[in-house]
C-alpha cells in the first residue's frame, strides 16, 4: 500500500466541506440556511450551489436517475435499474467511466454491482439478479459512521427479492447502497447487505468498474505484485503474479486473490491515475476482452477494448457468510489524481 500511495502522491488527509442536505443529502437540514427545495429537484442555497442531488428520467427507458453534483462542477449519474452508476465526471466535465456505445436492454460499462454472485462461479445468470432489479430510493436509511456521510451529496437505494427471486435464490434480505460524490471528487459506494432470513445465507459481490483510459496498451496496473491469481482463460488455474506491474497485451481475465486495499491504474498517455481502495473486499477482478473477443460481443464494439479496463472489488474466492440477523459492509472508494 505504501509503494502505491507513494507514487502517485494521495494525500490521506483531504478538505471535505459542508453540505447542508434534506432527504437525499447526508447531513441534517441546518434551520440556520435557507434552501429552495423542489420535490425531486435541485437544491439550492440563496448564495451558491452546494452538494446537490436531481432526479431525472431517461427518456428512452422511463427508468429513474440520480444525478449527484458537488461545489466544483464534478457529477455522478446513478440508475435505479440495477443501482449502477452510469457516470463520473470531473470537475472539467470529463467522462472517467467506460460505457459501450452499443447499448442493448442493459448498459455494458460504469460501475454494475454482482450479487449474489460473480460470474459464472454458481447456478445464477452471470453476475447475479441485483444488476438487472429495478431498486428504490431509501428515504430512511440505518445511519452509518459520521465520517462516511460527511461533505457529501449521495443517495441511498435499497433492494429487496421479488417472488421472482426467491424461487431461483430462496433466501430474504435487505441490500441498502449509499453513492456519495465528494467535494474533491471522490466516488464512494457503500452495500450494506442483511439477512432478514431464519437461515444463514452465503454470496459472492463485485463493483465491477469500467474505467475509461486513453489506450489498453499505455496502461498499468500496481498493486497486484506477488498475488495469486484466477486465470479465467485457463479454466480458472491458479498461477502467481510475476511482474511489478499489469500490462496488457491481449485479453485479460483473472480474479486477483487476498489482495491489499489499494489499486491503482496508470494510465500514461493522460497522466492521470485512478486510485481503487476498498473495504471488506478481499479479490481484485481485471478484465478486457481484447480485439477478438470483443467482435463477437453483442453489446460492445469492436474497437472498444482499446479505451477500456474493468477492475472489479470483489469477493470471490471466499464468499461472504451471513447468519439471520447479520450485516455485511463492502466499501469502494475511487479518486483520480495527476500523475507523471
Amino acid at each position: 500500500m505504501k509503494k502505491v500511495h507513494e507514487k502517485i502522491g494521495v494525500s490521506q488527509e483531504r478538505s471535505r466541506g459542508k453540505a447542508q442536505i434534506l432527504n437525499y443529502f447526508c447531513e441534517p437540514f441546518s434551520t440556520a440556511h435557507k434552501w429552495l427545495f423542489t420535490v425531486f429537484g435541485t437544491l439550492i442555497s440563496e448564495t451558491n450551489l452546494r452538494a446537490a442531488v436531481e432526479i431525472t428520467k431517461d427518456k428512452s427507458t422511463g427508468i429513474e436517475q440520480v444525478v449527484l453534483r458537488n461545489p466544483q462542477g464534478a457529477s455522478a449519474r446513478v440508475s435505479l435499474h440495477g443501482g449502477q452508476i452510469l457516470s463520473w465526471r470531473n470537475d472539467h466535465g470529463e467522462e472517467l467511466l467506460f460505457t459501450s456505445s452499443k447499448l442493448p436492454k442493459a448498459v455494458r460499462g460504469g460501475i454494475p454491482i454482482c450479487f449474489p454472485q460473480f460470474g459464472t462461479r454458481g447456478l445464477l445468470e452471470q453476475h447475479g439478479f441485483a444488476r438487472n432489479k429495478i431498486w428504490v430510493i431509501d428515504q430512511n436509511p440505518p445511519p452509518l459512521h459520521p465520517n462516511d456521510s460527511k461533505g457529501k451529496s449521495c443517495i441511498d437505494l435499497l433492494l429487496k427479492p421479488s417472488e421472482e427471486d426467491l424461487k431461483i435464490w430462496p433466501h430474504s434480505f435487505e441490500f441498502r447502497l449509499r453513492v456519495s460524490l465528494e467535494d474533491d471528487g471522490y466516488l464512494t459506494m457503500i452495500s450494506r447487505i442483511r439477512n432478514i432470513d431464519n437461515k444463514p445465507f452465503s454470496f459472492s459481490f463485485a463493483y465491477r468498474t469500467y474505467f475509461s483510459i486513453s489506450d489498453i496498451s499505455e496502461v498499468r496496473v500496481e498493486g497486484l505484485e506477488t498475488l495469486d491469481y484466477f486465470e479465467n482463460l485457463c479454466q480458472k488455474q491458479r498461477f502467481t503474479e510475476q511482474g511489478d506491474a499489469l500490462t496488457f497485451e491481449s485479453e485479460v481475465d483473472r480474479v486477483y486473490l487476498n489482495s491489499m486495499d489499494v489499486i491503482a491504474v496508470f494510465d500514461h498517455e493522460k497522466k492521470r491515475t485512478f486510485t481503487i481502495q476498498k473495504e471488506g473486499l478481499s479479490d481484485v477482478g481485471v478484465w478486457n476482452p481484447w480485439e477478438k473477443k470483443s467482435k463477437s460481443m453483442a453489446d460492445f464494439g469492436d474497437e472498444e477494448y482499446k479505451k477500456m479496463l474493468c477492475i472489479d472489488a470483489a469477493a470471490v474466492e471466499k464468499p461472504i457468510t451471513l447468519k439471520p440477523g447479520e450485516e455485511w459492509t463492502g466499501k469502494l472508494e475511487l479518486a483520480v489524481v495527476p500523475s507523471t
